[in-house]
């Protein structure tokens, strides 16, 4: 199971509500069934106006990436999707990472939506989902942009032991807020009082999944052919934004754009977060 307690779930739950409400915009919620278990999304915008979809990161949730790009919906339909086995309202089951499975879910949401020509923004490890939907089959999306995206470099492991691992691991042992706050301060260029609510409540009452990342090959990369655009973060310890930008380079006949957010870590600041919105606004013609 991928919440600890019932307890621990409610509370959760209760941050999730809470983010949602301060949102303040008109939304519907959504229950898909999929083969993969029951999906959670929420539909910001109107439905005439061309789809996207928003893809969060670990220890994430759709109110939190809706809110890091509070404009798109006034050129998007916005569905924010509620990744599987993360502090949110969808199932708990946890999908293979080294497979397409994490694809075909998405795969099947785009379908079960009935949405064409959809504009696919991932953040993190969103992005992976991301890219193993255009793996499995491109055919219903226009373009990808990709933020600080898992599954094309990995940081240095003894690095990331040493500066997250520890101290994340010390932090669901004691429960002392000194430590979840070492990791935010190198996973965050900026945060506030609910993101480290949030990211505490999550390491404390959840089972998270530390396996090692797998990155995509350069044949399944050749044979991407929709229009990416990278968003690099250059003091990423996990990703770092230079070497991503080096490889991508090599990896993707379809890259389209890419972006290095100068001097920012593994989530951007909201300055960044409003470039990267813009450039997405641009792009929905």
């Amino acid at each position: 199971m991928f919440f600890k307690s019932q307890k621990g779930k409610s509370k959760l739950l209760n941050l999730y509500n809470q983010k949602l409400n301060e949102l303040s915009k008109d939304y519907s919620e959504t229950l898909l069934g999929t083969k993969f278990g029951k999906t959670n999304v929420i539909c910001v915008g109107d439905t005439s106006l061309p789809p996207l979809l928003l893809i969060h990161g670990t220890g994430g949730c759709a109110p939190q990436i809706l809110e890091s790009f509070p404009n798109l919906s006034s050129v998007y339909c916005v569905y924010a999707v509620d990744v599987l086995a993360q502090p949110n309202k969808s199932a708990e089951n946890r999908l293979d990472m080294k497979s397409l499975e994490y694809g075909k879910w998405l795969i099947e949401i785009i379908i079960k939506l009935r949405l064409k020509e959809v504009s696919l923004v991932g953040f993190s490890f969103g992005g992976l989902i991301s890219l193993k939907a255009l793996e499995f089959n491109e055919t219903p999306i226009k373009q990808v942009f990709l933020i600080a995206p898992v599954y094309i470099v990995n940081g240095n492991p003894i690095l990331n032991v040493w500066k997250m691992f520890i101290p994340l691991k010390k932090f669901i042992k004691t429960n002392n807020q000194a430590y979840i706050k070492k990791v935010m301060n190198v996973l965050f260029s900026e945060y506030d009082d609910f993101a480290l609510t949030f990211m505490s409540a999550t390491f404390q009452y959840c089972n998270m999944d530390f396996s090692p990342l797998p990155v995509i090959s350069k044949n399944s990369a050749k044979q991407i052919k929709t229009p990416i655009t990278i968003f690099a973060a250059e003091k990423d310890i996990m990703f770092p934004g230079k070497k991503m930008i080096r490889r991508v380079k090599q990896l993707f006949p379809s890259l389209n754009e890419v972006v290095l957010l100068e001097g920012s870590k593994h989530v951007p600041s909201l300055n960044n977060f409003k470039e990267i919105e813009e450039l997405i606004y641009k792009k929905s013609k």
